[in-house]
Parts: structure tokens; C-alpha cells; sequence
């Protein structure tokens, strides 16, 4: 049991950033290991802004860094059109 606490520490250490510019506006990408061979991409949290936690997986930090990327130039290339 005390070889995974070390082990599990470790990794929640381990973080790559990333900063894309996707619709005009700046984000920073963060991926963390949650197991040896599966990573989390999510925003980064920033002091005082609200967030939201929609994380994104992949077997590499670059992996699931592109599949955030690729979701949020989605979301930015959609017209929301007004109620009806």
C-alpha cells in the first residue's frame, strides 16, 4: 500500500501546459496523469474566474490536449441563434 501512495502522489504532480488560442480568446490546457497510460486534459483554473470542469482523455498529454483543442474549436464555430 505504500508503494501506491508514492505512486499516486508522483503523478498528481505531473503536468504539461499547453496555450492555444482557439475563437480569439487565450487558453491554457493543462494534462495530468491519472493512470500509466490514460491522461486528463481540462482548462486550467485561474484565480477569481469560475470554472467548469469538462475534461477530456486520451494515452498521451498531447493526445488529450488535441481532443480539448479540437472540442472547444467546435464550440467556438457554432451561431447560437437567438430564442424563438
Amino acid at each position: 500500500m505504500a508503494f501506491f501512495r508514492r505512486r499516486e502522489s508522483f503523478m498528481s504532480t505531473v503536468i504539461h501546459r499547453f496555450e492555444k488560442e482557439i475563437g480569439g480568446h487565450l487558453y491554457v490546457i493543462e494534462a495530468s496523469p491519472v493512470h500509466a497510460d490514460r491522461w486528463r486534459a481540462q482548462i486550467a483554473r485561474r484565480p477569481g474566474m469560475a470554472s467548469a470542469l469538462m475534461p477530456f482523455y486520451g494515452p498521451t498529454p498531447d493526445d488529450a490536449a488535441t481532443r480539448l483543442v479540437k472540442w472547444l474549436s467546435l464550440a467556438h464555430h457554432v451561431s447560437a441563434e437567438p430564442a424563438k
